[in-house]
């Protein structure tokens, strides 16, 4: 997760369509992952019961959890788990615990793999028994964020022109789009150049690139209920939580930009 620029972009990974279907099951591996997570995420489960099954399955493919072992300038450690489990205020990057579910919450859940030496980062966010109308409202419209992109994304257009409409689409139901945090180009590593922000800035000059054939994109809209502000939440540097501890939501999706659009890689095929 990191700054955005023009020039970057001009040094993003172009995919050909073989090393787009390479990148396939890795995807494919995620999207089964955060299915069953969807299935487990009740009252009374831990997130550590989650990141539990997520590593059983991660072992049993063959694959590895992208985000063990990571590191940032930020964090006083490396990151433990296959998982990122972050709930209700917490943005992204929650680290699995023995935090118990409980209804009225929110979870959302990042997942990340390398099978085959090609990567698929997915994540999803989940309502946890009965949650308020708003919170309800907060999952469908990050959500639909993401459709936006999904929908919108076709080689030649500008990235802002995907990005305004999703930015549009989330004030519009008055809630905000987290500045701090962005997705990124993704192949046989985790973060590649271009940086994907979910939003667009008319007052900086260099936050745009052009879509092409082959870049392959992790596009993950994170919004929040109150102030788009987000800090650290604890001394680890490791969970990203809202300024105003009101809710989160974060969805992702690993996309192949091809000459027909858009291809999601983190889904059931």
């Amino acid at each position: 997760m990191r700054g955005i620029g023009r020039r970057r972009a001009e040094t993003a990974k172009l995919k050909s369509p073989a090393d787009i279907e390479m990148m396939r099951p890795a995807g494919r591996l995620v999207h089964q992952v955060l299915t069953r997570m969807r299935e487990m995420a009740k009252p009374g489960v831990t997130t550590a019961d989650l990141n539990a099954e997520a590593e059983r399955m991660i072992a049993q493919a063959g694959a590895q959890a992208l985000f063990r072992g990571v590191e940032t300038r930020q964090t006083k450690f490396p990151f433990p788990s296959a998982l990122c489990t972050s709930v209700n205020e917490q943005v992204v990057h929650g680290i699995p615990s023995a935090r118990v579910l409980q209804a009225g919450d929110v979870l959302s859940v990042d997942c990340g793999v390398r099978l085959n030496g090609y990567c698929g980062d997915s994540a999803t966010s989940i309502a946890i028994g009965s949650v308020e109308p708003d919170v309800r409202r907060l999952l469908e419209v990050t959500q639909e964020a993401l459709e936006i992109a999904i929908r919108e994304i076709r080689p030649k257009r500008w990235w802002s022109q995907v990005a305004s409409q999703m930015q549009a689409h989330v004030e519009g139901a008055g809630f905000s789009v987290v500045r701090q945090f962005v997705g990124h180009g993704i192949g046989r590593e985790m973060w590649e150049e271009p940086k994907i922000p979910n939003y667009v800035d008319p007052g900086e000059s260099r936050m745009d690139f052009m879509l092409l054939s082959g870049m392959v994109l992790a596009v993950e809209p994170m919004v929040n209920m109150g102030t788009a502000d987000v800090e650290y939440g604890d001394s680890s540097g490791w969970p990203v939580v809202t300024r105003d501890g009101r809710y989160a939501a974060h969805f992702e999706h690993t996309i192949a930009v091809t000459d027909r659009g858009a291809d999601v890689l983190t889904d059931e095929r």
